[in-house]
């Protein structure tokens, strides 16, 4: 379901006009692509600044009302005062809802104090925590998910491992990617190892006594 916002055109654009939006409490910001003109527009700002506890805005359809006029796009920027972290300017990109979308999701891990590796002394290494996305915009989303409950030590989830909803594929050398490893050495090699360093060394102490001494 599209996030519905209403904004007001600013009929003038530019750093004074901004500050002056900005000083309304207000925020300023843009609309562009599609082949069309960029539209500026001003944002209530306390509806916007309400938005952002929402996760994954940046996979969501925004639906801008401007006079009676709406827009489909996607969030695509937004820019924070280096001191009070205030927003300062939003961007939009317009999208036509009938067409793939190309985006960047995060991904999470779960079920890693049950995993198989993990139990048995393996260490987890989240290499890839992002995952690009293709499809559209109301199929992608808000996050991909990696259960590592059966993967074992010196196993690893690849892209081409991931489980995508219907419609949604991956972006392009996305499969190849290693986003999820468990390293380590399993049980049995390490005690094999073990007992083979330690029958070397038994081997070598008897030789060692044998062995003449120098003059």
């Amino acid at each position: 379901m599209a996030i519905k916002l209403n904004a007001e055109i600013r009929k003038v654009a530019g750093k004074g006009a901004a500050r002056a939006v900005r000083k309304n409490q207000n925020i300023p910001a843009v609309i562009y692509g599609e082949k069309k003109e960029p539209v500026s527009i001003e944002l209530d700002g306390h509806a916007f600044e309400m938005l952002l506890g929402q996760p994954s805005l940046r996979t969501k359809l925004f639906e801008i009302t401007t006079n009676g006029n709406k827009e489909d796009a996607m969030l695509m920027d937004i820019q924070y005062h280096p001191v009070s972290d205030k927003v300062v300017h939003v961007d939009f990109k317009r999208i036509n809802v009938k067409e793939p979308v190309h985006v960047v999701v995060p991904v999470e891990v779960v079920n890693v104090d049950t995993s198989k590796g993990i139990k048995l002394g393996g260490v987890l290494n989240f290499a890839v925590r992002k995952v690009a996305l293709v499809g559209l915009v109301q199929d992608i989303p808000e996050k991909i998910t990696i259960d590592l409950s059966n993967l074992n030590i010196g196993e690893s989830v690849h892209g081409s491992d991931l489980v995508l909803p219907k419609g949604v594929s991956l972006g392009l050398h996305q499969a190849e990617l290693a986003f999820a490893i468990i390293g380590g050495k399993m049980a049995e090699e390490a005690d094999t190892k073990q007992a083979a360093a330690q029958a070397a060394a038994a081997n070598a102490a008897p030789a060692a006594a044998a062995a003449p001494a120098k003059k």
